[in-house]
């Protein structure tokens, strides 16, 4: 099972570190798999998506991990140690800092697979003054069947643990307010986070995410963007045909979660 979990992870970064997609590149971005035994496969710090092998990813408990969000006095030596220390195997590579923010996808999420990549076009408006319009609203049906009605966007933080306390605590608030964990996490002058039921709909929910954002600024570009109405996006959200879609791509009910 394991291994296959390893696998499934490299086949994901691999097509989300494809230069054709540009959604990362060099030693941009990252992968997670949740495993049995409250644990998970998470891409070794400094290694490109693309070229990444199987041994550069990293299987890590969660505990210790976790635990570091409520360690007040935990500083950048603390959380490097505490990494280190998860590592099942003591021989592998050192996990990356984006461990902590993966961790809390799939603790508080539920999500079993994590991509998290920085498209060019996703990247343009979250370096942007027009980062909020990406959660303004439904642009477009295939857009909400993909990415869901509602995503989260955090403003900048420093990656590594403020980041990871910080979406802790947004995702919490987002299941308060729309009873489901978002499928996209934007994070502003950063990237995207897409939380995925399987490998496969971590690449659809980028594809499809970097769509959008093309089209956003398609449409800031001409004017001004034109969401759909709220009764429109929840119709489309919940309508039985377009959950069948979704099935039909892949995904799990309503969410990866359901």
């Amino acid at each position: 099972m394991t291994s296959e979990l390893r696998e499934s992870a490299l086949r994901l970064s691999h097509e989300l570190g494809d230069p054709a997609h540009d959604w990362a590149i060099l030693a941009e971005g990252n992968v997670s798999a949740a495993a049995p035994e409250n644990t998970m496969f998470i891409k070794a710090s400094g290694v490109s998506m693309v070229s990444a092998e199987l041994g550069d990813y990293v299987h890590v408990s969660l505990t210790p991990i976790l635990r570091l969000l409520d360690d007040e006095g935990a500083d950048d030596e603390t959380v490097g140690s505490v990494l280190m220390a998860s590592r099942i195997d003591d021989t592998a590579k050192r996990p990356s800092v984006e461990a902590i923010l993966h961790a809390v996808c799939i603790d508080v999420a539920g999500a079993k697979f994590v991509g998290h990549t920085h498209p060019t076009d996703v990247n343009s408006l979250l370096c942007s003054s027009q980062a909020q319009a990406l959660v303004a609203g439904g642009l477009f049906p295939d857009q909400i069947v993909v990415l869901g009605q509602y995503q989260l966007l955090i403003p900048y933080t420093d990656p590594g643990l403020s980041l990871g306390r910080l979406v802790r605590e947004r995702l919490r608030a987002f299941t308060a307010e729309h009873g489901s964990m978002p499928k996209v996490i934007y994070l502003v002058n950063h990237g995207m986070f897409a939380l995925g039921h399987t490998a496969e709909e971590v690449s659809q929910i980028t594809l499809m995410a970097a769509k959008s954002a093309r089209i956003l600024a398609g449409a800031l570009a001409i004017g001004a963007p034109v969401h759909l109405s709220a009764r429109d996006a929840e119709r489309i959200d919940t309508r039985p045909d377009e959950l069948l879609r979704r099935v039909a791509l892949g995904q799990k009910g309503e969410t990866p979660w359901s």
